[in-house]
C-alpha cells in the first residue's frame, strides 16, 4: 500500500480509503468487520463515513453505519491504527429525520452531529472532521446550470468554520476538510481561515471517476496551489465502471438494482462512455474496474481513493488495484475516450 500526507497535517492516509456507506444496508455487521479486518491487513489505515449513512438516509438506519464502526472499534481496540473520518449533514428535504429537520451548518448543529458521531463510533476524537455539502444552494451531487438563489445562504461560512475550530481546540476532532464543493465555496473556506485566524481545511470530498472528470476544472488548481487535496469518492461511478450493468443486466444486489433511482451515472452518454472504458481494459488485459480505479490513483490532486464494495471479491479487487500501473497507450486511450463523452455524469 501506498501513503500521501493529508496535506501538511503530518498524517500519511493510505492512497485508498475504506468508504463504509452501504455498512446497515447492503452490509450486516458481520460483513462490515470482515471488511475492515481484511482492510488493515492489506496496510489500509483510512476510513471515511457519515452521520448520514448507511446508504439511501432513511430514519431505520440513520447514525447506523457509525454504530457498527464504533462496535468494531470497541471489539478490535484498534482505533490507533486508523484515521478515521466522519460528516456533518447540511440542510436537504431528504434527510428531514436528522435533528427534526432542522440540520444546519451552525455552531448548535455541528456541535450536536460531532457529539452523535463520537458516542456512536466509541471514540474521543475524529481525525478528520467534513461538512458533507453546502448549506446554501449552489451546484453539487451532479446538479447543473447554476440559478441565483437570494437569501438562501443562512449560515455564513465563518461561522461553520468558527464551531470547527471550537471543536479543534477541545481535541473533539484534529482536522476539517469539506465535501461537495465548488471553487467559490474553496476559497470561501481557505480565506476565511486565514482572515479569522480559524482551522484551514485539509481536504476536499467530492466526485471523481472517468465519467466525471468535472474536478479537474477549477478545483484541480486550488487543490494543488493550495495544499487541499482529494478525497475521491464514486470512484467507479456507483460500480458502473466495472461494466457490471452493460447490456441491461441487473445483478442481484447491485446498487442500482436495489436503488434504480440512483441515476446519476446511468445516462446515455455514460452508458456508451462506459462501453468504450470497460472495451479499452479488456482489450490490454485489464480489470475494468482496476483500471478506473488507477486513472484516480495516479492524478496528482487525488490524496486518497474512496472505494466501497458490497462483496469481498469485490473488495480484493478495488485494493489490487493499487498494483496496477496503467501504460502510456492506455492512458492516452482514455484521454481519447473522454474527449469523445467529456464528462457524461457529473
Amino acid at each position: 500500500m501506498n501513503y500521501r500526507l493529508l496535506a501538511n497535517s503530518g498524517i500519511k492516509v493510505s492512497q485508498i480509503c475504506l468508504g463504509t456507506m452501504t455498512w446497515g444496508n447492503q452490509n450486516s455487521q458481520s460483513e462490515a468487520f470482515e471488511q475492515l479486518d481484511y482492510a488493515l491487513d492489506q496496510g489500509i489505515n483510512f476510513v471515511d463515513t457519515a452521520e448520514l449513512y448507511a446508504i439511501p438516509p432513511e430514519p431505520s438506519t440513520y447514525g447506523a453505519t457509525e454504530t457498527i464502526i464504533g462496535n468494531w472499534l470497541k471489539q478490535t481496540e484498534k482505533r490507533n491504527d486508523i484515521i478515521l473520518a466522519s460528516k456533518v449533514c447540511g440542510p436537504t428535504a431528504w434527510c428531514h429525520h436528522i435533528r427534526k429537520g432542522e440540520a444546519r451548518l451552525d455552531r448548535k448543529n455541528i456541535f450536536s452531529a460531532v457529539e452523535g458521531s463520537l458516542q456512536r463510533l466509541q471514540t474521543d476524537y475524529l481525525d478528520l472532521y467534513q461538512v458533507h455539502w453546502p448549506e446554501r444552494k449552489t451546484n453539487y451531487f451532479g446538479k447543473l446550470g447554476y440559478e441565483e438563489n437570494g437569501g438562501d445562504y443562512n449560515t455564513p461560512i465563518e461561522e461553520t468554520l468558527a464551531a470547527l475550530g471550537d471543536l479543534v481546540k477541545e481535541g473533539k476532532i484534529r482536522h476539517i476538510g469539506i465535501s461537495n464543493e465548488t471553487p467559490w465555496g474553496v476559497t470561501q473556506y481557505l480565506n476565511s481561515a486565514r482572515e479569522q485566524h480559524l482551522p484551514r481545511i485539509l481536504s476536499i470530498q467530492n466526485p471523481y471517476n472517468l465519467l466525471n472528470r468535472s474536478f479537474e476544472v477549477g478545483l484541480a488548481e486550488i487543490s494543488h496551489r493550495e495544499k487541499v487535496g482529494l478525497l475521491a469518492y464514486s470512484p467507479l461511478g456507483f460500480g458502473t465502471l466495472s461494466g457490471k450493468y452493460l447490456g441491461g443486466q441487473h445483478p442481484e444486489k447491485g446498487r442500482i438494482t436495489l436503488f434504480p433511482h440512483y441515476q446519476r451515472y446511468s445516462t446515455a452518454q455514460g452508458s456508451k462512455a462506459i462501453k468504450a472504458y470497460v472495451a479499452l481494459a479488456r482489450e490490454h488485459g485489464l480489470d475494468p474496474a482496476q483500471m478506473a480505479l488507477s486513472f484516480v490513483h495516479s492524478r496528482p490532486f487525488v490524496t486518497s481513493t474512496i472505494i466501497g464494495a458490497t462483496t469481498m471479491e469485490q473488495l480484493h479487487c478495488n485494493i489490487a488495484s493499487v498494483d496496477v500501473d496503467l501504460s502510456g497507450e492506455v492512458t492516452q486511450a482514455i484521454h481519447d475516450i473522454h474527449q469523445t463523452f467529456p464528462n457524461p455524469c457529473p
